[in-house]
């Protein structure tokens, strides 16, 4: 081979390397090198056929096409091959707190949640469901607390529908925007949320079919705590009873993010007018010290 030309099925690998090697930007370079190998070996591994290219690149265009400002088709195929959170795992975990403590991010975070005073609720319009009160700290690395984290909250509804899914819920329904106090809390009161499937519409609901998956995730609650000097923090709290904890569609329950969602039957009520069973939930957050980043919303 000379000057491109390809003469043997072996030359195109090389070539193409070649062809990218003048590439400034260093890490980009390191990417797309690794990008190429992997994907060409991957087609001389399967010997991937013509017809099974086609269907790949099919597979790729209907994933943009069926992402819109509501929904991101291409965050959730990347949920649903586990590949986010072992991304998530890759990057985190590396200054004392385990790698435990972070998960994906998701497809529904949405950047402008309404800010909440401590102990408010994020139930915007009438949510029918057993009641749930939240009590969080954040921490460092050593345990001490950290003021001022700005932390947003999301989660589904108990019929499984986030509120940009659902026209019955109000805009920003179970949704808010929290400030750590002195001693590094936050609270909040919310319903239990429950597990749901993902949107099973598109090619990613066709590729769960193909392989006999079911499409649920385990009932949970997902926070991201933001503050300046510190590594971002996005994760969720799992519902302990939840029957998929074993099985999330998208692999997103590590051990330490079960939590403790505790029933109460009786007793007194941490607000006027809760009728049993309600549920309170207490965690705490470790935050490592780091740059501050805020991801790109996968929403509007």
């Amino acid at each position: 081979m000379s000057n491109g030309i390809i003469e043997r099925l072996e030359d195109v690998t090389p070539s193409v390397l070649r062809a990218m090697a003048g590439t400034d930007n260093a890490r980009l370079r390191t990417v797309l090198e690794a990008l190429v190998k992997h994907l060409h070996a991957f087609a001389r591994e399967v010997k991937l056929t013509e017809a099974e290219y086609d269907l790949g690149i099919d597979f790729l265009n209907r994933i943009g096409q069926a992402t819109h400002a509501s929904h991101n088709e291409g965050i959730l195929f990347a949920d649903a091959i586990g590949f986010s959170t072992l991304v998530c795992l890759l990057n985190n975990g590396n200054a004392g707190a385990t790698e435990t403590a972070a998960a994906l991010l998701g497809p529904f975070w949405r950047a402008n949640s309404p800010r909440t005073k401590n102990g408010g609720s994020i139930v915007r319009s009438p949510t029918p469901g057993p009641e749930l009160f939240v009590s969080c700290e954040v921490v460092d690395v050593a345990g001490h607390p950290i003021a001022d984290v700005e932390v947003d909250v999301w989660q589904s509804s108990p019929v499984g529908l986030y509120e940009n899914q659902d026209d019955a819920q109000a805009d920003m329904n179970l949704r808010g925007k929290f400030t750590t106090d002195a001693a590094g809390r936050f609270s909040f009161r919310s319903v239990k949320p429950a597990g749901y499937p993902v949107p099973t519409d598109g090619p990613v609901g066709d590729m769960l079919r193909a392989q006999n998956r079911h499409p649920y995730r385990p009932a949970h609650i997902h926070f991201l705590g933001f503050k300046p000097g510190h590594k971002t923090l996005i994760t969720q709290v799992f519902v302990d009873d939840d029957e998929h904890l074993e099985s999330d569609v998208v692999f997103g329950v590590t051990r330490a993010l079960i939590g403790d969602y505790r029933r109460h039957d009786d007793g007194e009520p941490p607000a006027a007018g809760v009728r049993a069973p309600w549920y309170t939930l207490n965690y705490r957050f470790v935050m490592e010290n780091g740059e501050a980043n805020l991801p790109k919303p996968p929403i509007q």
